[in-house]
C-alpha cells in the first residue's frame, strides 16, 4: 500500500532502522514544510464523569478492575461544562471535549450530555467536541441534534496488538463507532497510545490503519505508566522513540493534525520541539482526565518558535462595575 506521498509499509518499516534515524526525521520535516497548515490549534477536554469503568483497558486508570486511587464521580452538570468551555475558549483553545469513563452512556447521561452540549453551543463560540465510548448509531443522532460536530475514537492501538491491552471489547466495535460518525457527517478526531510494547510493525500499522480511516485529527498519546494498572511498571518511553514514531505518523498521514495528548508532560520541551520539527501541528492543553495535561503558554511558545500561528488567550480587564474571570 502507497500514501500519498509515496511511502509504502515496507518502506516506513525501514524507515524505523536506528541507522535511517535522520532520513526518517528530514523527510517528515519536509513533509510537514509542504502538507501541513501552519496554524497550531489547541484544544481542552473536560473529565465530565471519573472512574468505576468496567472495561479492563491495560493502559487507564479509570478501570474499577485496577486499583490506582483514582477520583470517581458521575455527571458533573451543565454548569460545570459551561464554565470549562468558556474557561477554553479565553485560553486560545479552539475545541472543548466532553468525556466520560465508561464502555457508554445511560439514557439519562445521554440526555444530560445533549443538555450541556446545547448549552455550551449557546454561550460560547468554541468547537465541540465528545469522547463517549461505544457510542450507538441513534446516540450519534442525538449527539449531532444537541450540535456536537466531532466524535472522538481513539483505536489505541495497532488492530494486531489491541486484544492483548483490551478484551471487554473489540477493535470491530471501536471501526462501528467510527463509521457510523462518518455516515452520519462527523468529524473525526481518532488516534492512540504509543510505548505500550508495540513492535515497529505493529507502529507502522497503527499508522496505515489510522491513515484508511482517514481522521480529521490524530491524538498522539505517549504512555503515562499509572500504578496499579497492568502497565504501570512499563518504563517511560525513550524521547528518541517517541520523535520517530510522530515522524512515521506524518509521513504516513502527511497533512493530517497531529496532536499532542497524553504523556506530554512527561517530555522535555527539547523532546516536544523536535515532534513539532517532524510533525506535530496541535495539542490538547489543560487538564487530562487523570494525569496533568501540558500548560497552553509553554506549548504556544514551542510553537510559534517553529513558524506557527496560533490563537492567544483573552485577556479581559477588570472594572469596578464588571468583575470579569477569563
Amino acid at each position: 500500500m502507497t500514501g500519498i506521498n509515496g511511502i509504502s509499509r515496507e518502506e516506513a518499516l525501514a524507515l524505523l532502522k536506528p541507522e535511517r534515524r535522520g532520513e526518517l526525521r528530514e523527510r517528515a520535516h519536509r513533509t510537514t514544510l509542504e502538507c501541513v497548515e501552519k496554524r497550531f490549534y489547541f484544544c481542552s477536554i473536560i473529565n465530565a464523569r471519573s472512574g468505576c469503568c468496567t472495561e479492563n483497558c491495560k493502559w487507564c486508570a479509570q478501570s474499577s478492575r485496577w486499583k490506582t486511587g483514582c477520583e470517581t464521580y458521575g455527571w458533573i452538570g451543565t454548569e460545570a461544562c459551561i464554565k470549562a468551555a468558556m474557561a477554553a475558549e479565553a485560553n486560545g483553545a479552539d475545541r472543548i471535549g466532553i468525556v466520560t469513563s465508561g464502555r457508554s452512556l445511560s439514557p439519562s447521561d445521554m440526555e444530560n450530555a445533549c443538555a450541556a452540549l446545547k448549552a455550551m453551543r449557546a454561550k460560547t463560540g468554541i468547537g465541540l467536541c465528545a469522547s463517549l465510548g461505544l457510542v450507538s448509531e441513534e446516540d450519534l443522532r442525538k449527539l449531532k441534534a444537541a450540535g456536537l460536530d466531532r466524535i472522538h475514537c481513539n483505536i489505541e492501538a495497532a488492530p494486531s496488538l489491541f486484544p492483548s491491552l483490551c478484551s471487554t471489547h473489540t477493535f470491530e466495535e471501536k471501526l462501528a463507532v467510527i463509521h457510523a460518525a462518518r455516515r452520519l457527517g462527523f468529524q473525526l478526531c481518532c488516534g492512540g497510545i504509543i510505548g505500550m510494547g508495540e513492535t515497529d510493525g505493529q507502529l507502522v500499522e497503527f499508522a496505515f490503519t489510522l491513515k484508511e480511516i482517514a481522521p480529521d485529527s490524530i491524538p498522539v498519546n505517549v504512555l503515562h505508566p499509572i500504578k496499579g494498572t497492568p502497565l504501570g511498571e512499563r518504563p517511560i518511553l525513550n524521547p528518541e522513540r517517541v520523535v520517530d514514531s510522530v515522524a512515521l505518523l506524518r509521513l504516513v498521514n502527511p497533512s493530517t493534525p497531529l496532536r499532542f495528548a497524553g504523556g506530554r508532560r512527561d517530555m522535555s520541551d527539547e523532546t516536544a520541539a523536535k515532534c513539532i520539527y517532524v510533525g506535530m501541528s496541535a495539542g490538547i492543553a489543560g487538564p487530562l482526565l487523570t494525569t496533568p495535561g501540558a500548560d497552553f503558554d509553554d506549548d504556544r511558545s514551542l510553537a510559534v518558535k517553529a513558524g506557527y500561528s496560533v490563537a492567544h488567550p483573552v485577556r479581559r480587564r477588570q472594572t469596578p462595575s464588571a468583575h470579569l474571570t477569563p
